[in-house]
C-alpha cells in the first residue's frame, strides 16, 4: 500500500514537472529536452529489435530518416495536410519499408541481420543524395509548412510556438513510449524474448518464427518513423545528415547500450545521459564524438548492462541489507 502510494506521489510529481519545464527553463532548454525524447523514443523502438529479439541494426536510422522524409514531402506537396496525418504518413512510410525488406531480414540473424541493415540503411543514404529531384540532395528539404494542431469546432494550436510543440511532441512520445511498453508486456512480447534466449526451443514449441520476426520489425521501424517525424517537425528541415547516416544508426546503439539494453527504460535514461554529455562537452571542445565513444567504450568494458544495470545492483544490495538487518530488540 505504502509502495503504491510513492508511486502515485512521484508519478504526480513527474507530470507536474514536465507541466512546468518550458516556463521554469525557457526556449533553449525547452528545445532540449524535446530533442532527447525525440530520441529516446528512436532509441526505444531500437531496443525492441536488440533488446527483445536479441539482433543487432546497423541500419535503423534508415527507418528513422524514411519517417522523417515522408513528413517532409507530405508537408512540402500536399496542400493544408493536418499535423498528426503528416506524422502518420512518417510512421506508415518506414513500417512500408520494413515490410518490403522483410523476405531479407527475417530470415537471418546474427552478423548477418548487422551487415543486411548496414547495406540497406547506406543504399537508403545514397538514394537520398542522388535523387535530388526529390530528396534535395545534401540540401536536403526545408522551409515546408507546420500545421497547426486542429481540434475541429474546439481549437488551432500553433505549431510555431516553441511551447505549444514542445506539449505536443512530449504528448506524442509518452503516448508511443506507453505502446511500446504494453507491446513488450503482452505474451507476444514474452514469444520474443524466448526468440532472443532460444529461437530452437521457440521454434520447436510450433511458434513460426519468420512471422513473428517481421511483425516486430515492423512495429519497431513504424515507431522509429513517427520519432523521425516528429523530428522533422521540430527542426523544419531534413538532410542526409542527421537522419540518414550512419552516424544515427550507431547513436541509437550507443544510447541502447549505455542506458542498457536488458531494461526497456535504459535506452531512456542513456539518451538523457549522452544528451547531456554534449551539452556540457560543447562547452568546452567540438570533439563530442570522441567523448562519447569514450563513453561507450568504459560502458562495455566495466558496465556490460548499462547504467539500468547498475542502478538494478544497487537497489538489489539495498533491499539484501535491510532484509539482513536484526529487528531492534532481536537477538543476532
Amino acid at each position: 500500500m505504502r509502495r503504491n502510494l510513492s508511486l502515485w506521489i512521484l508519478s504526480f510529481a513527474g507530470l507536474a514537472f514536465i507541466i512546468a519545464y518550458p516556463h521554469l527553463f525557457g526556449i533553449y532548454y525547452t528545445n532540449f529536452f524535446v530533442k532527447f525524447a525525440i530520441f529516446a523514443m528512436y532509441a526505444v523502438s531500437f531496443n525492441l529489435l536488440l533488446g527483445y529479439m536479441g539482433v543487432l541494426s546497423f541500419g535503423h536510422a534508415m527507418f528513422f530518416g524514411t519517417g522523417a522524409y515522408a513528413t517532409a514531402l507530405a508537408l512540402t506537396h500536399i496542400n493544408e495536410l493536418p499535423l498528426i496525418p503528416a506524422l502518420l504518413i512518417g510512421g506508415m512510410a518506414s513500417g512500408f519499408l520494413a515490410l518490403v525488406l522483410c523476405p531479407l531480414l527475417i530470415r537471418v540473424s546474427g552478423t548477418a541481420f548487422a551487415m543486411l541493415t548496414l547495406a540497406f540503411g547506406q543504399l537508403l543514404f545514397v538514394f537520398a543524395l542522388k535523387f535530388r529531384e526529390i530528396t534535395g540532395g545534401e540540401d536536403g528539404i526545408g522551409g515546408y509548412p507546420i500545421p497547426p494542431l486542429n481540434i475541429p469546432g474546439i481549437i488551432s494550436i500553433d505549431m510555431y510556438d516553441q511551447t505549444n510543440f514542445y506539449y505536443f511532441a512530449i504528448t506524442v512520445i509518452a503516448v508511443s513510449t506507453w505502446m511500446m511498453w504494453f507491446y513488450t508486456r503482452t505474451p507476444f512480447g514474452s514469444l520474443l524474448v524466448g526468440i532472443r534466449d532460444n529461437a530452437n526451443r521457440v521454434d520447436y514449441m510450433g511458434f513460426r518464427l519468420p512471422q513473428t520476426r517481421a511483425v516486430n520489425l515492423i512495429v519497431s521501424s513504424t515507431f522509429a518513423g513517427i520519432a523521425g517525424g516528429l523530428y522533422a517537425l521540430f527542426q523544419n528541415l531534413v538532410s542526409t545528415v542527421g537522419v540518414l547516416d550512419i552516424h544515427t544508426s550507431f547513436y541509437a546503439i550507443m544510447m541502447a547500450y549505455i542506458g542498457g539494453i536488458g531494461n526497456f527504460f535504459g535506452p531512456i535514461l542513456g539518451s538523457a545521459i549522452l544528451h547531456i554529455l554534449e551539452d556540457v562537452t560543447f562547452r568546452f571542445t567540438e570533439r563530442i564524438e570522441l567523448v562519447n565513444g569514450l563513453v561507450f567504450i568504459l560502458v562495455v568494458l566495466f558496465a556490460p548492462l548499462g547504467v539500468a544495470g547498475i542502478l538494478s545492483s544497487i537497489k538489489e544490495k539495498f533491499s539484501a541489507a535491510i532484509i539482513k538487518k536484526p529487528l531492534a530488540g532481536e537477538e543476532i
